[in-house]
């Protein structure tokens, strides 16, 4: 008998395989199949389930709080996604140069991405203060009078973008230094016998052969940017005004606070669908641009 026949040995691999596919059939398919059920029901945890078909769909898609939610989202992406991934790659760049002490230059700026969002939602809570904090400290110095930030429904997303982004800048750098070391030197020497300036190099060697890093930093961040839930209710639990509320935050209100879990399951279900659909176009975006350059 051979190997690949012998039974013993794909039993051995179901034993093996059982505690992690149990875990998962658990702790995340049932979670997930479940909320699919429910969301074509009305539920609040205690009383029993009544099935109510495509209403809560119906009523999300009209729902003023839930349209409301998505185009803060969309806000926060807008501002959010720009900033994280040309910040990122600008302070790569730098980094990726021979500088001294760049390995601890690296560190602190990863710090940020292992520190807790609770942690980092209250130091910026308070650097964000309009009172006492040090933001609007600092622009007094330069005779700017700062907004109310996190007060104010004009400034409030700005507040939770900048946060966002300090908190993830360290994560999308170490993946575009990884991008970065991964360029071939002699690309840069031969351009640079050509005479092509720093620009030129970057414009035409560093940002082509980086396109890869850049669709995966681009797509990760965009998922968890549809996702972006612990900042807005640590910082502003979705106001002032509801300027700050978001589609996760609506969830979790829906669920948590007003014991819909029908609705709630619905608003996922549509999150998720707006999510398949937007990774989906840019994947068949990024094919067409392949085909176009190769």
């Amino acid at each position: 008998m051979s190997p690949a026949a012998d039974p013993s040995k794909y039993v051995a691999l179901a034993v093996l395989l059982l505690p992690s596919l149990a875990g998962m059939v658990v702790f995340l398919m049932a979670p997930v199949l479940s909320s699919l059920v429910l969301s074509f029901s009305q539920w609040d945890l205690i009383g029993e389930i009544h099935w109510v078909g495509l209403d809560n769909y119906l009523t999300a898609l009209a729902d003023p709080a839930v349209l409301g939610a998505l185009r803060n989202t969309l806000g926060f992406i807008l501002g959010y996604l720009p900033s994280v991934v040309l910040v990122a790659l600008g302070l790569a760049l730098l980094l990726n140069r021979r500088i001294r002490g760049r390995v601890v230059f690296r560190a602190i700026y990863f710090v940020p991405v292992v520190t807790s969002w609770v942690a980092v939602s209250l130091i910026w809570k308070w650097l964000l203060n309009p009172q006492y904090g040090l933001i609007n400290f600092a622009l007094g110095a330069f005779g700017i009078k700062g907004p109310g930030w996190l007060f104010d429904p004009a400034w409030a997303m700005t507040g939770v973008i900048l946060t966002s982004v300090w908190k993830d800048i360290g994560f999308v750098t170490v993946i575009y230094l990884a991008g970065l070391q991964d360029i071939p030197e002699p690309l840069y020497e031969a351009a640079a016998l050509d005479g092509a300036t720093a620009w030129q190099r970057f414009w035409s060697i560093t940002f082509p052969m980086l396109a890869p890093t850049t669709f995966f930093v681009t797509t990760i961040s965009l998922i968890s940017s549809f996702q972006v839930f612990d900042q807005v209710w640590i910082m502003t639990q979705g106001g002032p005004a509801g300027a700050t509320s978001v589609m996760v935050e609506l969830i979790y209100k829906n669920a948590f606070s007003y014991y819909k879990m029908g609705y709630a399951s619905a608003i996922s279900w549509v999150l998720f669908a707006l999510i398949f659909a937007v990774t989906i176009a840019q994947n068949l975006l990024q094919k067409k641009l392949d085909r176009s350059d190769g």
